[in-house]
């Protein structure tokens, strides 16, 4: 029976390859979905860990997000800095969704106002280090080089240099500015902060602080994803879906082509659940190789999409045995071709 499977699998090998292909190339977006919601995980732990604190001091009213508008007097930083158990302290000014204009383009930008050389102030990959007012440094995501003019609101700034993998939200790439360029971007120049970032745990904050971990303000932006999180979890389902239709598609097809190959095995004595295996073999050899040909294919489609693609080592785990599950759900829909094949048409004309 397993060599009469696979000596069919040989015969009608371009019809098989068909499907591994066209499977593959689903399943491949499927691992995709996973890296999409992998990256909004990645790129939260790039951009809060790439700033070097500890803990983050945000006022209690902004319930722990970065992405809100609370902000508090720029002279809790020097209180904060004497707190028993701080080495280190630097105010930070996070405004998001702001409008950036590059040449005659223009998109979305997280504006990171920071003390410059101090926590925050990013470790550039090309050009140099922010080092005065009207200067920016990119993320290259922006699509903006070094040397380049930038305007975000009403303020001409000149990007001196690029970072990677600083984005925000599912993709936004960050424009780092100095923190008076930030205050008066956002606050007409007034001595306010959104942030304090510190080395070492404060033991005090000012009335109408609180204290934060890197975890927890992490946690807090990943939960303004959590409506896209659900819908690319959604999407994924469907893909499974659309595979296993794909090799049901062929196996009904191979199924209707090979009545007469079950009648014969039938009168020779095979029992429907031998026929139901063959059945189910292919399918699973089918699915099995469309899932190899995802895990090469899906390391190439990562540029599709602006936003970073992680895919986590547990999805390259699980897809075989996805690909196992689709395909025996798919040889289901052959099975009545199989089972039914009248044995008196093994000797019909």
């Amino acid at each position: 029976m397993w060599g009469v499977t696979f000596a069919d699998l040989r015969y009608r090998y371009r019809q098989f390859l068909i499907a591994v292909i066209g499977a593959g190339l689903v399943l491949a977006m499927a691992l995709l979905m996973s890296g999409l919601v992998g990256g909004f995980t990645a790129e939260t732990d790039w951009t809060v860990g790439g700033v070097g604190a500890q803990r983050w001091v945000l006022a209690a009213n902004s319930h722990g997000s970065i992405a809100g508008s609370e902000v508090f007097p720029q002279s809790d930083v020097a209180v904060i800095a004497r707190s028993h158990g701080v080495t280190r302290a630097a105010p930070l000014v996070i405004a998001l969704a702001q409008v950036a204009r590059i040449g005659r383009y223009t998109r979305s930008v997280e504006v990171f106002g920071v003390q410059i050389g101090n926590m925050g102030d990013p470790a550039v990959t090309s050009g140099h280090a922010l080092s005065g007012s009207g200067q920016a440094v990119a993320d290259v995501g922006a699509g903006v080089t070094t040397g380049a003019q930038i305007t975000v609101g009403a303020m001409p700034f000149r990007v001196v240099g690029q970072v990677s993998n600083r984005t925000m939200l599912a993709g936004v790439p960050i424009l780092y500015v100095s923190l008076r360029d930030a205050q008066a971007l956002s606050f007409g120049g007034r001595p306010l902060v959104t942030a304090v970032v510190t080395r070492g745990i404060p033991a005090m904050v000012p009335a109408g602080l609180t204290v934060l971990s890197n975890q927890a303000i992490e946690q807090r932006l990943l939960a303004n994803l959590s409506g896209a999180v659900s819908s690319i979890n959604n999407s994924k389902v469907v893909m499974w879906l659309v595979a296993a239709m794909i090799v049901a598609a062929l196996l009904y097809v191979s199924a209707l082509q090979r009545v007469r190959d079950f009648a014969v095995l039938k009168a020779l004595g095979s029992s429907s659940l031998a026929l139901f295996g063959s059945l189910a073999l292919q399918a699973v050899v089918v699915t099995l190789l469309a899932a190899a040909f995802a895990m090469v294919i899906s390391n190439f489609m990562g540029g599709l999409f602006k936003q970073p693609v992680a895919v986590p080592a547990s999805a390259f785990a699980t897809l075989p045995a996805v690909a196992v599950g689709v395909g025996l759900i798919s040889s289901l829909v052959a099975l009545r071709r199989a089972t039914g094949a009248d044995p008196a048409a093994a000797f019909g004309g």
